[in-house]
């Protein structure tokens, strides 16, 4: 197992430095730059620059290199720690992130612990009571929760607070604490706000491991090492959470991988919709203005975050599966 762990970890700095070269390059693709896209909004407000000052700016910004100049140049950088300066916001990226990253790693635990505190206790009722009445319910309700998107169950239920109940359900703070210094108060409003933005962006992933779990289950409950345990008598519920759902939940550990980094961006439409001061519209932002820089630096991390999940994933599989561990050996 630890050679695994130490096989894996040596892995790391070259797929980083291959995701690396996609994300810089694919941020690049499409036409223009950032430079382009400030012209452009100077003419839609009557302004204008000449093509001297346009140069002038291209040269301070490094745009006017090769663009595989600029990579080099870019990824020196990282490796000295610096994520370079936002174009956009005139500010260094690193200070950028850490101001979203902690909201967002909140957030994302929040998201993360509702989506599985429901969907696997969802899927072992179903599947234990298949075809009863809280089957069909939960397969009614795991239907609707893949087919929502959930920046429409975000526009319904601010639409329904602000309707009925006259408040407004954006952001993670009272208007008195956004801008204020931590405090106990200031602990206590965010908790108060999290919920509904973990609830809504959790669903749509509650749905559909609930439907993994249930399925996985279904399986393992037919096979013969089941039939044998309750031939000897072994009581059911501890028959079903010591040997079915310890096999039929890696599938779930699995999707650890793409779902980490997927809940740190917070799903950027709903982030947006719900005015969220994550990660998720800040890199929205950047692909729109061609703030390469800033967008490749997120890039890169839900990029190291994909790595990550897996590598937690791989370990968890071997430690719960001892088929897997014995397959390493």
């Amino acid at each position: 197992m630890l050679q695994y762990i130490i096989k894996r970890l040596l892995l790391l700095p070259f797929l980083l430095f291959i995701f690396s070269v996609f994300a810089f390059f694919i941020i690049q693709a499409p036409p223009g730059d950032f430079v382009t896209s400030y012209v452009a909004e100077l003419a839609a407000s009557g302004s204008s620059m000449d093509q001297a000052q346009i140069d002038a700016l291209r040269q301070m910004y490094g745009l006017d290199r090769p663009i595989y100049i600029q990579y080099l140049k870019w990824m020196g950088r990282i490796i000295r720690g610096d994520l370079g300066v936002s174009l956009d916001w005139q500010r260094p990226n690193l200070e950028l992130i850490k101001e979203r990253l902690m909201l967002t790693v909140m957030l994302g635990l929040f998201t993360f612990g509702f989506t599985w505190a429901l969907a696997v206790p969802i899927g072992i009722l179903s599947a234990t009571r298949q075809y009863s009445f809280l089957d069909y319910f939960f397969t009614v309700f795991n239907y609707i929760g893949v087919a929502t998107p959930t920046f429409m169950t975000a526009l319904v239920l601010m639409w329904l607070a602000f309707k009925y109940f006259g408040i407004s359900i954006t952001g993670l703070f009272s208007p008195e604490y956004v801008d204020a210094p931590w405090s106990w108060g200031r602990v206590v409003d965010l908790l108060k706000h999290i919920w509904l933005p973990a609830v809504i962006l959790g669903m749509d992933g509650t749905a559909r491991l609930a439907r993994i779990m249930r399925a996985n289950l279904l399986d393992e409950l037919n096979k013969p090492y089941v039939e044998m345990a309750r031939a000897k008598g072994m009581p059911e519920w501890k028959l079903v959470l010591r040997y079915p759902v310890r096999l039929a939940i890696n599938p779930l550990i699995s999707t650890i991988g793409w779902y980490l980094p997927l809940l740190f961006s917070g799903s950027v439409i709903v982030a947006t919709v719900l005015n969220l001061p994550t990660i998720g519209p800040m890199l929205l932002r950047s692909l729109t203005n061609q703030d390469m820089f800033l967008a490749g630096a997120i890039v890169l991390i839900y990029c190291f975050l994909a790595i990550i999940g897996t590598l937690i994933s791989d370990i968890l599989l071997a430690w719960l599966d001892p088929r897997i561990r014995m397959e390493g050996s």
